[in-house]
């Protein structure tokens, strides 16, 4: 006989929560291309999503969940349309598919958890595990936006984040600054919880809803790394982060700096936070209008930033590939990730950019609790 929702429910409050949740995404039949395999939750999407899909869901992002800043509460859900049943079965249906073991787990009414023999127990709770791992992919997908990775940018051995990881592996307290210009601070976003910090802040509680995760908006607009080095100190090293998020260089360019001299402080500023035992990872330039009108001085900016990270065993998250990669591969128009200065993000461009990086950091976290020590001197998303 099947374990069903309702016994689990006799096992904890916690568990009826989830069941509520884990029911109401078998309901709906959500599709797996709403959610992009690189998640290191187990939402079991398509690595093949239908980009048409996408597409057509782009333009909700402004009313889909968004959990408020400093705020797990979830907010309001946009109408989605699945992929046709017949072609693209449920990935949360899948999951929750009873297995022959769960069959022979005993359902009287008035048995008890802690009575039951080691071998029912046990079943028991490998259907709650399957429950709450259910209720924590729907979560995801309501969260989630419609945002495919690029295949044209490659992750060869992707790259540690030792401080950030054993501290999320292990449950203690994480620290996190998002450093940088306007892009972090979040011109172009239409609210504070549609910037890329809040954005990550919400994805990592998902993701780690026991931890106690703190992303830290230190975006300064208008700044490039000769004013940001002036508050490094500060606005950064004295908050003892775990992980730095250090966006910079876009500024330069724009104001015809050479890039070699931008390189020089950053490597500066890199070193002193590393000798802070912070980890840190290293956003290059946006792809947009305004930006590309400079390409020689963005191209060598970029290069600059990717040796540097290189150099002191950094990360590097190289935001420009992966917007050109919306664009020219999956044929976004521009203005629908940029908005009309030709220069910010969009609502939609913060939220993909926030979700790709926190994916980073969920794998990082993965290897960690695998054992595997993933190597230091390697980058993620290297261009090809």
């Amino acid at each position: 006989m099947f374990i069903t929702f309702n016994e689990c429910r006799r096992v904890s409050r916690t568990w009826e929560k989830l069941s509520a949740i884990a029911a109401m995404a078998l309901a709906l039949s959500l599709s797996p291309h709403l959610v992009h395999a690189q998640s290191a939750a187990e939402t079991a999407a398509s690595p093949h999503a239908d980009a048409s899909l996408v597409s057509e869901l782009r333009p909700t992002i402004g009313h889909l969940t968004v959990a408020q800043a400093g705020n797990q509460g979830a907010g309001q859900v946009a109408a989605v349309r699945s992929a046709p049943a017949a072609s693209q079965p449920s990935a949360v249906a899948t999951q929750t598919a009873p297995t022959p073991a769960a069959a022979n787990a005993p359902a009287a009414a008035g048995q008890s958890i802690a009575t039951a023999p080691p071998q029912s127990r046990s079943i028991t709770e490998r259907a709650i595990d399957k429950v709450k791992q259910v209720a924590k992919s729907a979560s995801d997908i309501f969260n989630r936006v419609p945002c495919l990775p690029p295949k044209g940018v490659a992750k060869k051995n992707f790259i540690s984040l030792p401080h950030v990881a054993n501290k999320l592996a292990s449950g203690l307290p994480v620290v996190i600054v998002a450093f940088g210009s306007s892009s972090t601070q979040g011109y172009g976003a239409s609210g504070p919880d549609y910037t890329y910090p809040n954005r990550l802040a919400a994805q990592l509680r998902r993701q780690y809803p026991m931890a106690d995760i703190s992303v830290i908006n230190a975006g300064v607009g208008g700044e490039d790394a000769p004013e940001m080095m002036k508050r490094l100190e500060t606005a950064v090293i004295d908050r003892r982060p775990d992980l730095v998020i250090w966006q910079v260089g876009t500024n330069a360019v724009l104001r015809d700096l050479d890039p070699a001299e931008t390189a020089k402080l950053v490597d500066d500023g890199v070193a002193k936070i590393q000798a802070a035992a912070s980890d840190v990872v290293l956003v290059d330039l946006q792809y947009s209008p305004r930006v590309n009108e400079r390409p020689e001085n963005a191209s060598r900016m970029n290069k600059l930033l990717g040796h540097i990270a290189e150099l002191h065993h950094a990360g590097i998250f190289p935001r420009f590939e992966v917007m050109r990669d919306w664009h020219e591969r999956q044929a976004i128009p521009i203005n629908e990730f940029v908005i009309a200065d030709g220069l910010h993000m969009s609502d939609w461009g913060y939220a993909c950019f926030a979700q790709l990086l926190g994916d980073d950091i969920i794998r990082s976290v993965g290897q960690v609790k695998l054992g595997i020590n993933g190597p230091a001197d390697v980058l993620t998303y290297r261009p090809m």
